[in-house]
Protein backbone atom coordinates (compact mmCIF):
# COMPACT_ATOMS: atom_id res chain seq x y z
CA UNK A 1 0.00 0.00 0.00
CA UNK A 2 2.89 2.38 0.79
CA UNK A 3 4.34 2.01 -2.71
CA UNK A 4 1.02 2.85 -4.33
CA UNK A 5 0.43 5.88 -2.11
CA UNK A 6 3.91 7.22 -2.84
CA UNK A 7 3.40 6.75 -6.58
CA UNK A 8 0.02 8.48 -6.43
CA UNK A 9 1.52 11.43 -4.55
CA UNK A 10 4.46 11.63 -6.94
CA UNK A 11 2.23 11.82 -10.02
CA UNK A 12 -0.09 14.27 -8.28
CA UNK A 13 2.83 16.59 -7.46
CA UNK A 14 4.43 16.55 -10.91
CA UNK A 15 4.55 19.86 -12.74
CA UNK A 16 4.08 20.19 -16.49
CA UNK A 17 2.57 16.72 -16.71
CA UNK A 18 1.68 17.26 -20.36
CA UNK A 19 5.40 17.30 -21.13
CA UNK A 20 6.21 14.10 -19.21
CA UNK A 21 5.75 10.54 -20.50
CA UNK A 22 3.71 9.04 -17.69
CA UNK A 23 2.85 5.71 -19.30
CA UNK A 24 5.28 3.52 -17.33
CA UNK A 25 4.19 5.09 -14.06
CA UNK A 26 0.53 4.67 -15.00
CA UNK A 27 1.00 0.94 -15.57
CA UNK A 28 2.30 0.74 -12.02
CA UNK A 29 -0.47 2.97 -10.68
CA UNK A 30 -3.23 0.89 -12.27
CA UNK A 31 -1.85 -2.65 -12.31
CA UNK A 32 0.21 -2.86 -9.11
CA UNK A 33 -1.88 -4.51 -6.41
CA UNK A 34 -0.88 -3.69 -2.80
CA UNK A 35 0.12 -6.76 -0.80
CA UNK A 36 -1.00 -6.72 2.83
CA UNK A 37 0.03 -9.41 5.31
CA UNK A 38 -2.78 -11.43 6.92
CA UNK A 39 -3.93 -10.39 10.36
CA UNK A 40 -3.46 -12.88 13.22
CA UNK A 41 -6.99 -14.31 13.01
CA UNK A 42 -6.72 -14.55 9.24
CA UNK A 43 -3.41 -16.41 9.53
CA UNK A 44 -4.94 -18.84 12.01
CA UNK A 45 -7.69 -19.61 9.51
CA UNK A 46 -5.11 -20.08 6.75
CA UNK A 47 -3.18 -22.48 8.98
CA UNK A 48 -6.24 -24.76 9.04
CA UNK A 49 -6.43 -24.94 5.24
CA UNK A 50 -4.97 -27.40 2.77
CA UNK A 51 -2.55 -25.48 0.55
CA UNK A 52 -1.96 -25.85 -3.18
CA UNK A 53 -0.02 -24.09 -5.92
CA UNK A 54 -0.91 -23.96 -9.61
CA UNK A 55 0.77 -22.32 -12.62
CA UNK A 56 -0.68 -19.69 -14.91
CA UNK A 57 0.93 -18.06 -17.91
CA UNK A 58 1.46 -14.29 -17.86
CA UNK A 59 2.39 -13.30 -21.43
CA UNK A 60 1.82 -9.58 -20.87
CA UNK A 61 3.63 -8.42 -17.73
CA UNK A 62 6.06 -11.03 -16.35
CA UNK A 63 6.23 -12.86 -19.70
CA UNK A 64 6.64 -16.18 -17.92
CA UNK A 65 4.64 -18.76 -15.98
CA UNK A 66 3.67 -17.60 -12.50
CA UNK A 67 2.73 -19.78 -9.55
CA UNK A 68 -0.30 -18.76 -7.56
CA UNK A 69 -1.35 -20.09 -4.16
CA UNK A 70 -4.69 -21.45 -3.06
CA UNK A 71 -6.35 -22.75 0.08
CA UNK A 72 -9.01 -25.38 0.70
CA UNK A 73 -11.24 -26.02 3.70
CA UNK A 74 -13.25 -29.23 3.81
CA UNK A 75 -13.64 -32.09 1.33
CA UNK A 76 -17.41 -32.20 0.92
CA UNK A 77 -19.33 -32.66 -2.30
CA UNK A 78 -20.71 -29.09 -2.35
CA UNK A 79 -17.86 -27.11 -3.92
CA UNK A 80 -17.53 -23.32 -3.50
CA UNK A 81 -14.93 -21.26 -5.39
CA UNK A 82 -14.25 -17.70 -4.18
CA UNK A 83 -12.43 -15.03 -6.22
CA UNK A 84 -11.22 -11.96 -4.33
CA UNK A 85 -11.19 -8.40 -5.64
CA UNK A 86 -8.48 -5.94 -6.67
CA UNK A 87 -5.90 -4.99 -4.06
CA UNK A 88 -7.10 -7.86 -1.93
CA UNK A 89 -6.32 -11.50 -1.18
CA UNK A 90 -8.13 -14.76 -0.55
CA UNK A 91 -8.22 -14.52 3.22
CA UNK A 92 -9.95 -11.14 3.11
CA UNK A 93 -13.03 -13.34 2.73
CA UNK A 94 -12.33 -14.71 6.24
CA UNK A 95 -15.80 -13.92 7.61
CA UNK A 96 -17.46 -15.58 4.61
CA UNK A 97 -15.14 -18.60 4.84
CA UNK A 98 -15.82 -19.00 8.55
CA UNK A 99 -19.56 -18.89 7.90
CA UNK A 100 -19.43 -21.36 5.02
CA UNK A 101 -17.33 -23.83 7.01
CA UNK A 102 -20.35 -24.52 9.22
CA UNK A 103 -22.32 -25.92 6.26
CA UNK A 104 -22.44 -29.73 6.03
CA UNK A 105 -20.66 -31.50 3.19
CA UNK A 106 -18.85 -28.33 2.02
CA UNK A 107 -15.56 -27.69 0.26
CA UNK A 108 -14.32 -24.09 0.05
CA UNK A 109 -11.59 -23.13 -2.41
CA UNK A 110 -9.99 -19.67 -2.45
CA UNK A 111 -6.83 -18.33 -4.06
CA UNK A 112 -4.49 -15.37 -4.21
CA UNK A 113 -4.59 -14.22 -7.83
CA UNK A 114 -1.18 -13.74 -9.52
CA UNK A 115 0.36 -10.48 -8.34
CA UNK A 116 -1.82 -10.49 -5.22
CA UNK A 117 -1.40 -11.74 -1.66
CA UNK A 118 1.13 -14.56 -1.38
CA UNK A 119 1.26 -15.37 -5.10
CA UNK A 120 4.01 -14.60 -7.59
CA UNK A 121 3.87 -11.55 -9.83
CA UNK A 122 4.60 -7.84 -9.59
CA UNK A 123 1.71 -6.54 -11.68
CA UNK A 124 -1.71 -8.09 -12.14
CA UNK A 125 -4.76 -7.81 -14.39
CA UNK A 126 -8.25 -9.19 -14.92
CA UNK A 127 -7.05 -11.87 -17.35
CA UNK A 128 -4.73 -13.34 -14.70
CA UNK A 129 -7.60 -13.44 -12.19
CA UNK A 130 -9.77 -15.31 -14.69
CA UNK A 131 -6.98 -17.67 -15.78
CA UNK A 132 -6.34 -18.62 -12.15
CA UNK A 133 -10.02 -19.43 -11.61
CA UNK A 134 -10.02 -21.49 -14.81
CA UNK A 135 -6.92 -23.41 -13.65
CA UNK A 136 -8.65 -24.29 -10.38
CA UNK A 137 -11.77 -25.47 -12.22
CA UNK A 138 -9.58 -27.63 -14.46
CA UNK A 139 -7.73 -29.11 -11.45
CA UNK A 140 -10.55 -29.53 -8.91
CA UNK A 141 -13.67 -29.68 -11.05
CA UNK A 142 -16.62 -27.40 -11.64
CA UNK A 143 -17.86 -25.63 -8.51
CA UNK A 144 -21.50 -25.65 -7.48
CA UNK A 145 -21.12 -22.06 -6.29
CA UNK A 146 -18.87 -19.24 -7.51
CA UNK A 147 -18.47 -16.13 -5.37
CA UNK A 148 -16.64 -13.01 -6.53
CA UNK A 149 -16.07 -9.51 -5.20
CA UNK A 150 -15.27 -6.45 -7.30
CA UNK A 151 -12.80 -7.43 -10.06
CA UNK A 152 -13.19 -11.04 -8.89
CA UNK A 153 -16.85 -10.96 -9.92
CA UNK A 154 -15.78 -9.89 -13.43
CA UNK A 155 -13.16 -12.66 -13.48
CA UNK A 156 -15.82 -15.23 -12.58
CA UNK A 157 -17.94 -14.13 -15.53
CA UNK A 158 -14.98 -14.75 -17.85
CA UNK A 159 -14.06 -18.08 -16.20
CA UNK A 160 -17.62 -19.39 -16.49
CA UNK A 161 -17.75 -18.44 -20.16
CA UNK A 162 -14.32 -19.88 -20.96
CA UNK A 163 -14.93 -23.21 -19.22
CA UNK A 164 -18.61 -23.58 -20.19
CA UNK A 165 -19.55 -24.65 -16.67
CA UNK A 166 -23.01 -24.08 -15.17
CA UNK A 167 -22.74 -23.37 -11.44
CA UNK A 168 -25.96 -23.77 -9.49
CA UNK A 169 -25.28 -20.35 -7.96
CA UNK A 170 -23.15 -17.35 -8.93
CA UNK A 171 -22.75 -14.66 -6.25
CA UNK A 172 -21.41 -11.26 -7.33
CA UNK A 173 -20.60 -8.76 -4.59
CA UNK A 174 -20.11 -5.12 -5.64
CA UNK A 175 -18.97 -6.21 -9.12
CA UNK A 176 -16.93 -3.90 -11.29
CA UNK A 177 -18.93 -3.12 -14.41
CA UNK A 178 -16.81 -0.74 -16.50
CA UNK A 179 -13.12 -1.54 -16.14
CA UNK A 180 -11.98 1.25 -18.45
CA UNK A 181 -13.92 3.84 -16.46
CA UNK A 182 -12.32 2.48 -13.29
CA UNK A 183 -8.90 3.06 -14.86
CA UNK A 184 -9.92 6.61 -15.76
CA UNK A 185 -11.11 7.27 -12.21
CA UNK A 186 -7.74 6.14 -10.85
CA UNK A 187 -5.88 8.45 -13.22
CA UNK A 188 -8.24 11.37 -12.62
CA UNK A 189 -7.63 11.05 -8.88
CA UNK A 190 -3.92 11.61 -9.61
CA UNK A 191 -4.79 14.53 -11.92
CA UNK A 192 -3.36 12.79 -14.98
CA UNK A 193 -3.98 14.87 -18.12
CA UNK A 194 -6.33 13.47 -20.76
CA UNK A 195 -3.46 13.33 -23.27
CA UNK A 196 -1.44 11.09 -20.93
CA UNK A 197 -4.50 8.92 -20.32
CA UNK A 198 -4.94 8.46 -24.05
CA UNK A 199 -1.29 7.40 -24.38
CA UNK A 200 -1.80 4.85 -21.60
CA UNK A 201 -4.86 3.37 -23.32
CA UNK A 202 -2.92 3.23 -26.59
CA UNK A 203 -0.21 1.30 -24.75
CA UNK A 204 -2.90 -0.98 -23.30
CA UNK A 205 -4.25 -1.75 -26.78
CA UNK A 206 -0.76 -2.55 -28.06
CA UNK A 207 0.00 -4.89 -25.15
CA UNK A 208 -3.31 -6.76 -24.93
CA UNK A 209 -4.42 -6.27 -28.55
CA UNK A 210 -7.77 -5.19 -27.12
CA UNK A 211 -9.32 -1.93 -26.00
CA UNK A 212 -9.78 -1.69 -22.24
CA UNK A 213 -13.52 -1.32 -22.81
CA UNK A 214 -13.60 -4.90 -24.18
CA UNK A 215 -13.76 -6.13 -20.58
CA UNK A 216 -16.71 -3.91 -19.63
CA UNK A 217 -19.84 -5.93 -18.83
CA UNK A 218 -22.38 -3.08 -18.67
CA UNK A 219 -24.16 -4.12 -21.87
CA UNK A 220 -23.39 -7.84 -21.92
CA UNK A 221 -25.93 -10.56 -21.23
CA UNK A 222 -24.43 -12.89 -18.63
CA UNK A 223 -25.24 -16.58 -18.98
CA UNK A 224 -23.94 -19.77 -17.42
CA UNK A 225 -25.04 -19.98 -13.80
CA UNK A 226 -28.49 -21.37 -13.05
CA UNK A 227 -29.02 -18.56 -10.51
CA UNK A 228 -27.14 -15.28 -10.20
CA UNK A 229 -27.41 -13.26 -6.98
CA UNK A 230 -25.84 -9.79 -6.75
CA UNK A 231 -25.15 -7.67 -3.66
CA UNK A 232 -24.60 -3.92 -3.96
CA UNK A 233 -24.59 -0.59 -2.16
CA UNK A 234 -25.86 2.43 -4.13
CA UNK A 235 -23.23 4.59 -2.42
CA UNK A 236 -20.37 2.44 -3.72
CA UNK A 237 -17.78 4.91 -5.05
CA UNK A 238 -15.63 2.30 -6.80
CA UNK A 239 -18.40 0.61 -8.80
CA UNK A 240 -20.99 3.37 -9.42
CA UNK A 241 -24.66 2.45 -9.25
CA UNK A 242 -25.38 4.03 -12.65
CA UNK A 243 -23.17 1.40 -14.30
CA UNK A 244 -24.87 -1.37 -12.35
CA UNK A 245 -28.33 -0.19 -13.40
CA UNK A 246 -27.31 -0.37 -17.05
CA UNK A 247 -25.91 -3.87 -16.53
CA UNK A 248 -29.08 -5.08 -14.84
CA UNK A 249 -31.28 -3.91 -17.73
CA UNK A 250 -29.42 -6.44 -19.88
CA UNK A 251 -29.65 -9.11 -17.17
CA UNK A 252 -33.12 -8.85 -15.60
CA UNK A 253 -32.98 -12.41 -14.26
CA UNK A 254 -30.23 -11.53 -11.78
CA UNK A 255 -31.54 -11.41 -8.23
CA UNK A 256 -30.30 -8.28 -6.44
CA UNK A 257 -30.01 -7.33 -2.79
CA UNK A 258 -29.27 -3.77 -1.76
CA UNK A 259 -27.25 -3.03 1.38
CA UNK A 260 -26.72 0.34 2.99
CA UNK A 261 -23.67 2.19 4.30
CA UNK A 262 -21.15 -0.52 3.44
CA UNK A 263 -19.32 0.85 0.41
CA UNK A 264 -17.08 -1.25 -1.80
CA UNK A 265 -14.58 -2.95 0.51
CA UNK A 266 -16.54 -3.47 3.72
CA UNK A 267 -19.46 -5.19 2.02
CA UNK A 268 -17.73 -8.60 2.19
CA UNK A 269 -17.16 -8.15 5.93
CA UNK A 270 -20.71 -7.23 6.92
CA UNK A 271 -22.46 -9.77 9.14
CA UNK A 272 -25.74 -9.37 7.25
CA UNK A 273 -24.10 -9.97 3.87
CA UNK A 274 -22.23 -12.99 5.24
CA UNK A 275 -25.44 -14.44 6.73
CA UNK A 276 -27.26 -14.01 3.40
CA UNK A 277 -24.43 -15.73 1.50
CA UNK A 278 -24.38 -18.65 3.95
CA UNK A 279 -28.15 -19.04 3.61
CA UNK A 280 -27.96 -19.02 -0.18
CA UNK A 281 -25.15 -21.60 -0.29
CA UNK A 282 -26.89 -23.79 2.30
CA UNK A 283 -29.95 -23.93 0.04
CA UNK A 284 -28.03 -25.26 -2.95
CA UNK A 285 -28.66 -28.94 -3.56
CA UNK A 286 -25.67 -31.14 -4.33
CA UNK A 287 -25.52 -32.24 -7.95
Amino acid sequence: MKKLKLLHRHILALENKEDVNLTDMLWQLICYSPKMSPRLQQQQLLDEAQKFTLPVDDPHFAKLVLNFNGFIWGNGSKKVLITHGWGSKAIDFDEVIAGLKAIDDIQIIVFDAPGNGSSEGELSNLILFAKAAEAIISRYGAPDVMIGHSLGAMANVIAINETNIKPALQISIAPLIKLKENFKATMNAAEVPVSAQEKFFESFRELFELDASYFDINNKHITGALKHWLAFDKEDKVSPYDYLQEFLTFNPDIVTHEYFGLGHERIIKDAGVVADIVELVTGIKNR
